[in-house]
């Protein structure tokens, strides 16, 4: 029997494999199409925080659906990695520097505000019909996920990436996070409650 850890790695290389054979116009277009899917489902006014995350690689481009979030008055923030295990957020403003944040990110640099997002767009390598998904590998998002829950932060959390990333089953491990609604090309998909 093949231990998770394992069948995790080999899921997320099959997943990002087809991602990375996307045309890259057809990922721009079903990015802003994700965006329009994303107006019509997700409600953010002045009192949310919405974390994005600025594109590596194949990755959907979450800008034009973190913008039209921030039309209907949510302020923004991305990801910083602070270490090898942790991951702040930074506000992001209008005008602010964007600088390297290692591992190939991008983000607000160190004099930015750190927020607590009340809505993330969770980047993932993979995803099943059950909301499990597969990250990078490193856990920073399970770890700060469970920082906010710690807090007694209430989040709204939606998986981003594109319908060929879904696998079968993602093996389930207990320090996984289970995102209750995970956004594609084709729509947003909810998991009810988890």
């Amino acid at each position: 029997m093949t231990p998770p850890k394992d069948l995790k790695k080999r899921l997320r290389l099959e997943a990002l494999a087809r991602r990375d054979a996307l045309d890259p116009v057809w990922r721009i277009e079903a990015s802003l199409d994700m965006a329009e899917i994303a107006r019509r489902n997700v409600e953010a006014g002045c009192s949310d925080i919405v974390s994005g995350f600025w594109p590596i690689r194949s990755e959907v481009d979450t800008r034009p659906t973190l913008f039209g979030l921030r039309e209907s008055g949510a302020r923004l923030c991305l990801p910083a990695i602070v270490d090898r295990t942790t991951i702040v957020f930074r506000e992001l403003v209008r005008g602010a520097a964007i600088i390297d944040m290692g591992f190939g990110t991008s983000g607000p640099g160190p004099e930015a505000d750190v927020v607590d997002p009340t809505i993330m767009l969770v980047p993932l390598a993979a995803f099943d019909a059950r909301g499990h998904r597969i990250g990078y590998g490193a856990g920073h998002y399970d770890r700060a996920i469970a920082r906010l829950h710690d807090k007694g932060a209430s989040v709204r959390l939606i998986g981003v990436a594109f319908d060929c990333q879904e696998v079968s089953e993602v093996p389930d491990e207990p320090h996984d996070v289970i995102l209750p609604e995970i956004l594609t090309e084709s729509g947003l998909r909810r998991f009810g409650a988890n």
